[in-house]
């Protein structure tokens, strides 16, 4: 397809038929549409197309009869606004990968260190069992723990009474309701809480060590525990 020039001016300065489209933002046919679109024009570039045609345009245009720029001026501080959003999403991106890379330096520090995060498993081992907490989205009025056995049958209920938002710190000492130190092994654990006799968010929380540090799938940390859990460095409610 052949493009034509049109006329700037007294002068008789020309300026080609698709520099006006690109500053109208039109085309001759659908065809020359496409090519645009997939001609991979940068920002920089239009603005470049732009200018030309603007320094052209005022440099040739007719004193007595001055053509109206408005539209051409518009257009171009649209490319503008469109080429800054363009380069601060790039800033944003940077920013972003400099801070995930802090991020996993700094949770490298927790290596060696026990953490209470969400879980549902705790180990008992030579009577010893593992710190345990809960985590409320609100104050509750009743909180309670209950420990379960592989079998299925409750050893143990902890009564926290009313609590406060937040992480609360549990100590189990191993019993069961009777006070006996129960059997080694694995024990589910689950929190439960009321307001005013209404359930309430609460999740159950359990200490382990921190043994690495992990890039999720995701890009942020997170942690590998002792306990053979995986929990985002996000979900750690609290170091002991």
């Amino acid at each position: 397809m052949t493009s034509s020039n049109t006329t700037i001016g007294g002068s008789s300065a020309t300026v080609s038929q698709t520099l006006l489209d690109t500053m109208n933002g039109t085309s001759a046919s659908s065809s020359s549409t496409s090519s645009a679109s997939t001609s991979g024009t940068s920002g920089s570039d239009l603005q470049q197309t732009f200018l030309q045609l603007l320094v052209t345009q005022l440099q040739n245009q007719d004193p007595t009869d001055p053509m109206d720029s408005s539209q051409m001026t518009s257009q171009l501080a649209q490319i503008n606004t469109v080429s800054g959003i363009a380069n601060l999403n790039t800033s944003l991106s940077s920013l972003s990968t400099q801070l995930s890379a802090g991020q996993n330096a700094q949770s490298a520090l927790l290596i060696g260190s026990t953490v209470l995060a969400a879980g549902s498993t705790a180990a008992v081992s030579s009577g010893s069992a593992p710190q345990l907490g809960v985590q409320l989205s609100s104050a509750a009025s009743d909180v309670t723990i209950t420990i379960t056995n592989s079998a299925g049958k409750v050893v143990n209920t902890l009564d926290l009474g009313a609590q406060s938002a937040g992480t609360v710190p549990v100590t189990w000492n191993g019993t069961d309701s009777s006070g006996a130190t129960v059997a080694d092994g694995n024990y589910t654990i689950s929190a439960n809480a009321t307001v005013n006799g209404q359930a309430t968010s609460a999740t159950a929380l359990v200490a382990s060590k921190v043994d690495a540090v992990i890039q999720q799938s995701d890009g942020t940390a997170g942690l590998s525990l002792a306990n053979g859990k995986t929990v985002p460095l996000s979900s750690v409610a609290g170091i002991l």
